[in-house]
């Protein structure tokens, strides 16, 4: 290049007299327009397209903002440059000050997701832990206020430069959220829509202080542990059934797996159960017939034993319905599996209240830890 040559692009870039910018890009949040010495002729052509807004800074201090449009640039579209600048009676010659303009677009699928599992508290299942990922959706609100806070000098914002920032705050935000909620765990991949709702309002506000507007906010996924997933499905199962029902048909299928096996021990075993189980039956049908023949030895024999002690049956609430009777086994099996705890109602007869199967003396031994009482003095 000779030197008229160079000295016809010094004068061809020394004033400008259009001002835009062509966004060939889909990543560009924020562009610095690019002349020598940032020196501006009067009266220059500025040209705002659609989807963009350009900020005027003097010397660090933020000045006029452009909506989209052409102006000419003079001391009455560009009020408070013309304060910052002194401009008190029009100006005629070249001035200095950097224009930025500013993509207002929507930047949709924006990934997020949590880099770490968040611990969860759950009645039933104690401490859980979840991840979740999703979509999200902004666009610059306050153009002035984010090349303020944000961008700074840069000549060049994309949207990757701030992602990492923005996946921080609405992880952040997601698990204050999730915590505050206290649904039962399963409920949070259920109701994923209302979830992303509250969070979208819980985070704008945040997000508007550095002028980005939250938009869109979407939760796709809510997963957790494999052996949690099985504990929360045979739960769910276990809740939609008549556990006096179930046990029955446990019982008899049992009966008839090892009726199969009748040379095996287990067959004899069982052969002796059922008809223990037919005896107690048939005596319990007869015994209205015998009357007062039950206590009279034909024979004359020994003593004939008194009848056994009645079992005794607890009721139980859950999820606000009573429920049983059952025996204390059952009961017991209830508790391990989770569908009462330590604060569920419970009552049998001879109570005149309901009362916590915590404070009831015999079911303590659910909780565990028990230890007997001290020795009484020799």
């Amino acid at each position: 290049m000779g030197i008229f040559d160079k000295i016809k692009e010094k004068l061809s870039h020394e004033f400008i007299d259009i001002i835009e910018w062509l966004d060939f890009t889909d990543d560009t949040i924020c562009y610095r327009f690019e002349r020598y010495q940032n020196e501006i002729k009067n009266e220059a052509k500025l040209i705002v397209r659609e989807g963009q807004v350009a900020v005027f800074v003097n010397e660090g201090k933020l000045a006029d903002v452009f909506e989209p449009g052409t102006y000419t640039l003079t001391t009455q579209n560009l009020p408070i440059l013309a304060t910052l600048k002194g401009w008190k009676y029009g100006f005629n010659s070249p001035f200095k000050a950097e224009v930025y303009f500013v993509n207002t677009t929507l930047f949709t699928d924006e990934k997020w997701g949590t880099k770490n599992p968040i611990t969860l508290s759950d009645e039933r299942f104690g401490l859980v832990e979840i991840r979740a990922f999703g979509t999200y959706a902004f666009k610059i609100d306050d153009a002035g206020k984010f090349i303020i806070d944000i961008v700074g000098t840069d000549n060049n914002f994309t949207n990757y430069e701030i992602n990492e920032h923005l996946k921080s705050l609405i992880a952040t935000r997601f698990t204050d959220t999730a915590g505050k909620a206290n649904l039962p765990i399963e409920l949070y991949a259920a109701n994923t829509t209302e979830l992303s709702e509250t969070c979208l309002e819980v985070m704008n506000p945040e997000f508007l202080t550095v002028g980005i507007s939250l938009e869109k906010f979407y939760i796709e996924n809510v997963s957790m542990p494999e052996d949690l997933k099985k504990e929360i499905f045979e739960y769910s199962r276990i809740d939609k059934l008549d556990l006096d029902k179930l046990t029955k048909f446990k019982t008899a299928q049992a009966i008839e797996a090892a009726a199969k096996n009748e040379g095996g021990t287990a067959g004899a075993g069982m052969g002796m159960g059922m008809g223990f189980v037919l005896a107690q039956q048939m005596g319990g049908l007869m015994s209205p017939q015998m009357g007062g023949q039950q206590n009279v030895n034909p024979q004359g024999g020994g003593a004939v034993p008194p009848p056994m002690p009645a079992a005794v049956l607890y009721y139980y609430s859950h999820n606000g319905q009573q429920m049983g009777p059952v025996p204390f086994d059952q009961l017991k099996a209830l508790f391990a599996n989770r569908t009462v705890n330590k604060e569920s109602l419970v009552w049998k007869q001879g109570m005149a209240n309901w009362a916590a199967l915590k404070d009831i003396e015999e079911l303590k031994a659910f909780l565990g830890g028990n230890t007997p009482p001290p020795l009484p003095p020799q």
